[in-house]
């Protein structure tokens, strides 16, 4: 053990010199981006360039949203693309009012719990034809677009044609993901066609070329997103799914609709912090807002074993309510009214040892029942919170010949498990992890951001709250500060509690004292979190009318404005 905090001293220190700044926290980057007429923040710079485009070309944010997710389905396909879902927050300047969107596709009719029973299969796959469930973007872009949009869709999505046309060269990070997915996918049926050259694996600088996807995004520019969902698009969905013994049919497709939903809220000293519920997890990070509130951090430093040890503790309170009560609330009462009370939060906090790590179980309450993110704000002052996801890495490893993309496998996130709440079901929305979020004070729009990263992302937004609340830090030293992590709690989908395997993993920016006192707290630690990246946010001044942007370090992600 004191071989591995000196090994940990030594990578602090060095971390340390290699991040001074003349002004602000060690570990920031760079400075905030600021601008009056608008701000775009992806994980990708020529993405967002094209965000910007769209703005000066009189577009609003919703419009330069869209433009940039469909560009990143080209440019990022390892995350994003039109065979995964999407969720949505927008602040609408003119009714100065929050809009949720959920556009998560559901389970296939024809799929059953029975099947899954007589085949003898314990857990849903991560890859193939089972964990397949409709594919939402598309529809979401739509609704999007008809309630906010400004611009046509063919202008909005000519950016990225013509790169997908053209061809765009390929990041050195994207190129990391892209070769670990051509060596679990290569010989899944379209794949090389579409993601390969001639079935060699891109590497960083290679120009790569979707000319499948730049003929989709064309038709649905002009033909609208009925052909996704209704015309021969779904039919070629439809029969490849069927050929590779999948159940996703063109009568799943074709009654997809997105849902326009309430955005659920809780206030963390004055601030409103807003997500969206279930079945998604954005609750999560309400709860462990609501549970650390009762601590006054002021007296507590960012970084110290009290402050670790706080938050992985209201970590776990809140994520064995969400592994058993968050579903899909078309088929489970969800009690979110208590779940998200300030009174159930002093209950739960109750629960915590502030000297020792605890162990957990869910609330009793009485019940009748990979990814990318990105923010866009206009000079209109409207501005989106949106991420979208084909969840583990690229998707299923299913690519329908000839439109471009690959279909999701986020129907893993069902269990099988009967009489639970996120039991699978067919025409079901499973559980999801990807979660938008927004805060505004005082009625004003104050800060539109998101962090990837699966299972990880309330923590994400928790930390993101805490670092310029609590430690008073701007959004680009928030969004570059060294991150926390645990594991080991309940899931929706694994249902694993085992207590042995809790671990609270710690970028190297914490001290060697630190985690040698959360060890004496009774914390398993361990070092690295393995890419928790993509963070992208912007803030607002009322007063000044100024928009701050930042985007991480951990990506190649860009913020800029005009």
């Amino acid at each position: 053990m004191r071989k591995c905090m000196i090994i940990w001293a030594m990578v602090c220190t060095v971390l340390a010199k290699a991040q001074d700044r003349i002004t602000g926290k060690t570990w920031a980057t760079r400075s905030e981006v600021l601008a009056s007429n608008g701000m775009v923040a992806t994980s990708h710079p020529l993405v967002t360039q094209i965000g910007i485009d769209i703005l000066k070309k009189g577009g609003t944010a919703i419009d330069a949203a869209i433009a940039c997710n469909a560009a990143l389905g080209l440019m990022e396909p390892t995350g994003s693309g039109i065979g995964g879902d999407l969720f949505a927050i927008v602040w609408d300047a003119k009714t100065r009012k929050l809009y949720g969107l959920n556009g998560s596709g559901k389970s296939p009719e024809a799929l059953t719990l029975s099947y899954f029973k007589e085949k003898k299969i314990n857990s849903i796959p991560s890859y193939g034809p089972l964990p397949v469930s409709v594919p939402g973007c598309v529809d979401g872009w739509f609704e999007l677009h008809k309630k906010f949009g400004k611009l046509s869709m063919v202008e909005v999505l000519q950016p990225a044609i013509q790169y997908a046309k053209n061809g765009v060269p390929v990041p050195e990070l994207i190129a990391y993901y892209l070769q670990g997915s051509t060596r679990r996918f290569a010989n899944n049926p379209n794949f090389k066609e579409t993601y390969t050259q001639n079935g060699k694996a891109y590497e960083k600088g290679d120009v790569y070329k979707n000319p499948f996807l730049a003929n989709t995004y064309e038709r649905l520019a002009k033909e609208g997103r009925d052909v996704f969902y209704k015309g021969d698009m779904a039919k070629t969905i439809a029969n490849f799914m069927k050929q590779q013994g999948g159940f996703l049919s063109e009568a799943d497709l074709a009654k997809h609709t997105s849902e326009w939903i309430e955005p659920v809220t809780t206030n963390y000293r004055g601030y409103d912090v807003w997500e969206l519920p279930p079945n998604g997890q954005g609750a999560t990070a309400l709860q462990m807002l609501n549970i650390l509130e009762g601590y006054d951090f002021s007296k507590i430093p960012f970084g110290s074993a009290e402050h670790i040890h706080l938050f992985i503790e209201a970590k776990k309170l809140a994520f064995e309510d969400r592994a058993k009560y968050y579903a899909d609330p078309n088929f489970v009462k969800i009690p979110m009214d208590t779940l998200l009370s300030k009174y159930y939060a002093a209950q739960r906090r109750n629960l915590i040892n502030i000297n020792r790590a605890g162990q957990y179980k869910a609330g009793e309450i009485s019940n009748s029942n990979n990814t990318v993110y990105l923010t866009v704000a206009d000079k209109e002052g409207n501005m989106i919170s949106l991420i979208q996801s084909n969840f583990r890495g690229m998707g299923s490893g299913m690519v329908p010949p000839g439109l471009g993309f690959m279909l999701q496998n986020r129907g893993e996130l069902f269990t099988l498990q009967e009489g639970h709440a996120n039991v699978y079901a067919h025409g079901k929305r499973p559980f999801h992890t990807i979660i938008p979020a927004f805060v505004t004070k005082n009625n004003e729009p104050f800060l539109s951001f998101g962090v990837m990263g699966g299972d990880y992302q309330p923590l994400g937004h928790v930390q993101i709250i805490m670092d310029l609340i609590d430690f008073g830090m701007n959004i680009q030293e928030a969004g570059d500060a060294p991150r926390i992590d645990h594991y080991g709690s309940s899931s929706p989908y694994t249902l694993m509690d085992d207590e042995t395997k809790s671990t609270v993993t710690l970028e190297s920016g914490f001290g060697y004292d630190v985690v040698r006192k959360l060890m004496q707290m009774g914390h398993k630690v361990a070092f690295g979190l393995g890419g928790y990246g993509g963070y992208q946010a912007i803030q607002f001044n009322p007063k000044t009318k100024v928009y701050s942007g930042a985007s991480e370090s951990r990506k190649d992600g860009m913020a800029a404005g005009y």
